[in-house]
This record gives structure tokens, C-alpha cells and sequence, in this order.
């Protein structure tokens, strides 16, 4: 098949990587965290979803549902963060008019990020694609200072 989703499908089946690209500029910064160790995930799960309007501190598992995605993954890219970066992981919540970005930064800007495709079980690199699979756009890009993954999600 050639139509976007079999591209899609064979590129989340192979270890080919994120595309390297800076998130769009439409977006304006919302809020931010530091995290320093995985005991914060809860707290970044919930503030995220209250700061979004999820409605509820309580992620629903309904991943059809934008806050439910960006909570998801906001989570799962921190942790890799934390798990394989270097502190503090920063998490940046940002809105354009109609799209939010999630953009996690560690401060291991010399390792690129690994993307679970065809690997084993346990290896790594899940966040990143579920990221692929439930966001707008993925990508990552490094600066000076920091490896960071960005992802867009409809308001």
C-alpha cells in the first residue's frame, strides 16, 4: 500500500528513527516543569491534565481523547527523559490556536533518542512510539544544552 497510514505502518515497524526537526513556531509556552526523578510523573500527569481542561485530575483511558493522548505522552517522554537523559528533564507545555505541543527536554544532547521499532521487548523507546502513533507530529532536535522531543496534539 502506498497511502499515508502503510507508510506510517512501516516506518513505527523499523528502528529508522524520528524525523530531526524544531517544533513549529505558531506555538506560545504555557507552562513548564523540572523533574528530577520519576516520583514526579504523577504530579506532572495531573497538573498537565487540569492545565489542558481534561475536566478531571484522573486520566481517563480513553486515548481517542487529546488530553488523554498529551497526558500519556507527556509521561512516557519524561520518563525516558529521567530514565536515559541527563537532569533535569524539562517538560514544556505550549498552545497554538488550535494545537497544544509537548516538548521534553533532558540535558544529554549528544545521544539521540531510540525509537522501539524493531527491537526487543524491554529495550526502550515505547514513548517514542506511542508518540508517533497518537500525536499530530514528532520530532526532535538538539541544542547546546539539551536532546529535546517534541509532539502536537489538536486542542
Amino acid at each position: 500500500m502506498t497511502d499515508g497510514r502503510r507508510e506510517r505502518l512501516v516506518l513505527t515497524d523499523t528502528d529508522a528513527g524520528l524525523p530531526v526537526s524544531r517544533p513549529p513556531a505558531r506555538f506560545e509556552p504555557v507552562r513548564e516543569w523540572a523533574l528530577a526523578s520519576t516520583a514526579q510523573l504523577r504530579t506532572l500527569r495531573h497538573e498537565l491534565a487540569d492545565e489542558i481542561g481534561a475536566g478531571t485530575t484522573a486520566v481517563r483511558q480513553d486515548l481517542e481523547a487529546t488530553p488523554d493522548k498529551l497526558v500519556l505522552i507527556a509521561t512516557e517522554l519524561a520518563a525516558n527523559a529521567l530514565t536515559h537523559g541527563l537532569p533535569p528533564t524539562i517538560v514544556t507545555l505550549s498552545r497554538g490556536q488550535d494545537q497544544w505541543l509537548i516538548d521534553v527536554a533532558d540535558h544529554d544532547p549528544e545521544t539521540e533518542p531510540v525509537y522501539a521499532g524493531a527491537r526487543i521487548t524491554g529495550a526502550g523507546g515505547l514513548g517514542l512510539h506511542l508518540a508517533r502513533q497518537l500525536s499530530l507530529e514528532v520530532g526532535w532536535y538538539a541544542t547546546g544544552r539539551t536532546k529535546n522531543i517534541w509532539a502536537t496534539f489538536a486542542v
